[in-house]
C-alpha cells in the first residue's frame, strides 16, 4: 500500500493554477488527492506545514551532472540527490559528458543511470557531434528518444550559417525542439577569466567583455527571426543582452532566456579575493548588469532561473585562478539565493520566482509531469520550504563537489520536504535516498 500524506495548513503557491492560498494538500497513490480525502484517519502521514510554502517541485533547465565520464566531479546519483535537497524534482542534464550525449544510445544510458536517482533527469542533446561545432549530431534519433532541447553549452555556435542550419533543421521534427546557445563571441573572450573592467585591471587578469555576449545574442536573435526557429539563450549576464531579448520578444521572435542565481546575486567585485569558486563563464558582471537581470526576471523578459550547476573536484578548483576551471555548484542553494536576493527585498513576487524555477522550465523541457498544476490526479512532484529559515552555506553538500560561490554566505529560505511521485526524497531537510 502506497504511503498517504496530508500537508496541513501550507501556503500553496502554484503559478500553473494561478493559486496562492493557505490550504491542505493530500497525496495518495503517487498523485495529488481530492479535497474530500484530506481528512484521513491515523493511517495518513499528517505533516504540519503551517508557516511553510508548498509549490510544484523545481525544474532546472541547465545542470551538469558529469556522468558518464567525469564521475570524479559528480555522479547522477549525487547530483540528483543535491537537486532534491534544493527542492528539484527534475533537471536537464547538459551534453558535455564523455562520451558526449550526441546520439540516442547515450540518451538512454543517462536515463538508465538516472532511474534510481532522486529526481527525474531529462538529457539535453548536443547540437554538433562531439561538441566540435562541425557536423550536426544525430538530432533526429535523439528527438525520437524524447529529447527536446539541444545545446553545445560551453561551446557557442561558432557562426551564423551553422546556427541557421541548426534552427531550420530543428523545425523539421513535428514537435517543438529548442536550440539553446551559450551566447559569447569566442574571439573576444579567448584567454579571459573575469568581466573586463576596472576589477580585472586591478587584479591583473585578462577580461571577458560584456560585448562578447551582446554581439552573440544579437546574432542569434537575428538568425532566429529570419528562420522562425526556436531559440533559447543560456545564462544571460549583461544589461544590454536583456534589452536585446526584450526587444526581440516584442518583435515576435521565438526566443526565451535564462539567468543563474549567482548572476542575480554577485558582481565582479566578489572575485576581488581571487576566489576560484566565483570564477564562472559568463563571468560575474557589474552591479548595473545585476540590477538589469533582476528587472528582466521581474518583467518576464528572462523566462527561467537555471542553476548552471557545474561541479568540479576539489583539487581542480584549488588551482591558481587562471588555471582553475570555471563553474559553481548551485542546485542546493538556488531557491534560497532567489528568495534572499529577489523575494525578501520585494523586487520579485514569490509566485514569479516559482514560475521561473518550476512552471516555465517544465514547459520548455517538455516535462509534463512537473511544474504544476497541483490538481487532483496529477503526479505529486512538489516541494515544501520554510521561507523564514536562515542558514549559512557550508560543506559538506549532498553534491559530490563543494565549489559553491556562496560558501560562508547566510541565505533565507530552506527546503524541508521534496516529493517525487508521492515519495519523499527529502524529509526534514535531509535526503532519504
Amino acid at each position: 500500500m502506497s504511503r498517504r500524506f496530508v500537508f496541513e495548513g501550507a501556503r500553496v503557491v502554484d503559478p500553473a493554477a494561478g493559486l496562492d492560498e493557505v490550504r491542505d494538500v493530500a497525496v495518495a497513490g503517487g498523485v495529488i488527492a481530492g479535497a474530500e480525502e484530506t481528512d484521513w484517519a491515523q493511517a495518513s502521514e499528517r505533516i504540519d506545514a503551517r508557516g511553510l510554502v508548498l509549490s510544484p517541485g523545481l525544474v532546472d533547465l541547465h545542470a551538469h551532472l558529469r556522468e558518464p565520464g567525469y564521475e570524479h566531479k559528480e555522479t547522477i546519483a549525487t547530483g540528483t540527490r543535491a537537486a532534491a535537497v534544493g527542492g528539484y524534482t527534475a533537471v536537464a542534464a547538459m551534453a558535455n559528458t564523455d562520451p558526449v550525449t550526441d546520439n540516442a544510445a547515450i540518451v538512454h544510458l543517462v536515463r538508465g543511470l538516472a532511474a534510481e536517482g532522486s529526481c527525474d533527469v531529462f538529457p539535453v542533446g548536443a547540437v554538433t557531434k562531439g561538441l566540435e561545432g562541425a557536423t550536426l549530431a544525430a538530432m533526429g534519433e535523439m528527438v525520437e528518444a524524447g529529447v527536446r532541447i539541444f545545446s553545445d553549452d560551453g561551446n557557442p555556435v561558432a557562426d551564423a550559417r551553422t546556427l541557421r542550419n541548426i534552427l531550420v533543421y530543428a523545425k523539421a521534427f513535428g514537435v517543438e525542439v529548442i536550440v539553446a546557445d551559450h551566447a559569447e563571441d569566442a574571439s573576444l573572450v579567448e584567454g579571459g577569466h573575469i568581466h573586463e573592467g576596472p576589477v580585472s585591471d586591478a587584479l591583473g587578469l585578462a577580461g571577458r567583455p560584456g560585448e562578447a555576449e551582446e554581439i552573440a545574442v544579437a546574432r542569434d536573435i537575428a538568425v532566429a527571426r529570419a528562420t522562425g526557429g526556436r531559440l533559447h539563450l543560456c545564462h544571460l549576464s549583461t544589461a544590454r543582452a536583456v534589452d536585446i531579448v526584450r526587444w526581440a520578444k516584442a518583435d515576435g521572435v521565438r526566443v526565451s532566456a535564462e539567468v543563474t542565481p549567482h548572476h542575480l546575486a554577485l558582481t565582479d567585485h566578489d572575485v576581488a579575493t581571487y576566489d576560484t569558486n566565483r570564477k564562472v563563464y559568463p563571468p560575474l558582471r557589474t552591479a548595473d548588469d545585476r540590477e538589469a537581470l533582476r528587472a528582466g526576471v521581474a518583467d518576464g523578459t528572462i523566462d527561467v532561473i537555471a542553476t548552471d550547476h557545474a561541479p568540479h573536484a576539489v583539487e581542480e578548483k584549488e588551482a591558481e585562478f587562471d588555471l582553475s576551471p570555471p563553474g559553481t555548484i548551485g542546485l542546493e542553494t538556488a531557491l534560497a539565493v532567489a528568495l534572499t536576493e529577489l523575494v525578501v527585498p520585494g523586487s520579485v513576487p514569490l509566485g514569479r520566482v516559482i514560475e521561473a524555477m518550476s512552471t516555465t522550465p517544465a514547459r520548455l523541457l517538455g516535462a509534463t509531469d512537473h511544474g504544476g498544476p497541483l490538481e487532483p490526479g496529477r503526479p505529486a512532484n512538489l516541494m515544501v520550504f520554510d521561507p523564514e529559515a536562515a542558514w549559512t552555506v557550508e560543506a559538506p553538500f549532498a553534491s559530490k563537489a563543494r565549489n559553491s560561490a556562496f560558501l560562508g554566505c547566510t541565505l533565507r529560505g530552506r527546503v524541508v520536504y521534496t516529493m517525487l511521485r508521492g515519495e519523499l526524497t527529502v524529509a526534514e531537510g535531509k535526503p532519504t535516498r
